[in-house]
C-alpha cells in the first residue's frame, strides 16, 4: 500500500511540469511571422517613396516639354510650326495681292464703262499692267491684225483670247491656294502621328520602370499631346483663310468675267461703226 500511494504521489508531481514545456517550445514559432509582417511594410513604403522621388515630373512648360520629347516628336513639332508660318505668310501675301487686283480692276472697270470705242479705253488704259487692260490691249490688237474682217469672226476669236487671258489671270491669282489646302489637309494626321510616338515612348517607359505610377507616364504623354495642339493651330486657320480666299477669288473672277463683256461690247460697237460706215459709202456710190 505504500508503495501504491508513493507512486500516485510521483504521478501528481510530474503531470504540471509537462505544460510548462510545451509553451517554451511554441513561443519562437508564433513569434517568427510577427517579424515577418512588421518587415514587409517597412519594405513596401521605402520603394514607393524611391519610386516617387525617381520619377519627379519635368518642366512641363511648351518649352521644356519641347526640349524633353523624343527626336520624332520633335521633327513633327518642328514641321509644325514651319506649316503655321507658311499659312499666315500666304495669307499676308495674297491678302495684299488680291487687295491690290480687285482695286486695279473695279477702276478699270470704270474706265471701260465709260469709253464708247476700242481707241478711246486703249488711250486711257494702254499702259496699265492690270489684268482688264490686258483684256483690252488682246481685244485691240486682234482688230489691228484683222484689217477686213467679218464681224462675226472677229468676236468670236477676240472671246476665245479673252478666255485664255481669264484662264492665265486666274491661275496666277490661286497660287498659294494649294499650299493652304494641303496645310489644312495634313497637319491634323501629322500632329496625330506624332501623338501616337509620343505615348508609345511612354508605354515603352512603364515597361522599363515596372511601374504604372503617373509621375512616370505624364511627361511624355503631355509631349504627345502637344503635338496634336501644334497641328490643330496650324489646321485650323489654314482651313478658314483657304476658305476666305476661295470666296475673294471667286469675287475677282467675276470682276475679270465683267471686264471681258465691257471689251465685247466695244467691239461690238467698232464693228458696227464700220458696217455703217461701209453701208454709207456703198450708198453714196
Amino acid at each position: 500500500m505504500a508503495a501504491a500511494i508513493e507512486t500516485a504521489v510521483l504521478a501528481q508531481s510530474s503531470a504540471p511540469s509537462a505544460p510548462p514545456s510545451s509553451p517554451v517550445v511554441s513561443q519562437p514559432a508564433t513569434a517568427a511571422p510577427a517579424v515577418e509582417m512588421r518587415a514587409a511594410p517597412v519594405s513596401e513604403a521605402s520603394g514607393a517613396s524611391i519610386i516617387a522621388n525617381a520619377a519627379l515630373p519635368r518642366d512641363l512648360s511648351p518649352w521644356g516639354m519641347f526640349l524633353n520629347a523624343d527626336i520624332v516628336v520633335k521633327i513633327v513639332m518642328v514641321g509644325l510650326v514651319f506649316a503655321s508660318l507658311v499659312t499666315w505668310t500666304v495669307w499676308l501675301a495674297k491678302n495684299l495681292e488680291l487687295w491690290k487686283a480687285s482695286r486695279n480692276g473695279r477702276s478699270a472697270l470704270a474706265v471701260l464703262n465709260e469709253a464708247r470705242s476700242l481707241a478711246e479705253a486703249n488711250g486711257r488704259l494702254g499702259k496699265s499692267d492690270e489684268t482688264v487692260a490686258r483684256l483690252l490691249r488682246t481685244a485691240v490688237h486682234e482688230v489691228q491684225m484683222s484689217p477686213h474682217p467679218d464681224p462675226e469672226a472677229l468676236k468670236e476669236r477676240i472671246s476665245w483670247l479673252l478666255e485664255r487671258v481669264e484662264a492665265s489671270s486666274s491661275r496666277r491669282i490661286g497660287r498659294g491656294m494649294g499650299l493652304l489646302a494641303s496645310i489644312g489637309a495634313t497637319a491634323p494626321f501629322v500632329g496625330l502621328f506624332g501623338t501616337v510616338w509620343g505615348i508609345m515612348n511612354s508605354f515603352i517607359g512603364i515597361s522599363n520602370a515596372h511601374t504604372t505610377n503617373l509621375a512616370v507616364v505624364a511627361p511624355g504623354i503631355a509631349e504627345a499631346l502637344l503635338a496634336t495642339a501644334l497641328g490643330l493651330f496650324a489646321a485650323i486657320p489654314a482651313v478658314v483663310i483657304y476658305n476666305v480666299f476661295s470666296r475673294a477669288i471667286g469675287g475677282y473672277r467675276a470682276l475679270l468675267a465683267d471686264g471681258s463683256a465691257l471689251v465685247m461690247r466695244l467691239v461690238s460697237r467698232d464693228c458696227e461703226r464700220v458696217s455703217s460706215a461701209q453701208i454709207s459709202r456703198a450708198a453714196a456710190e
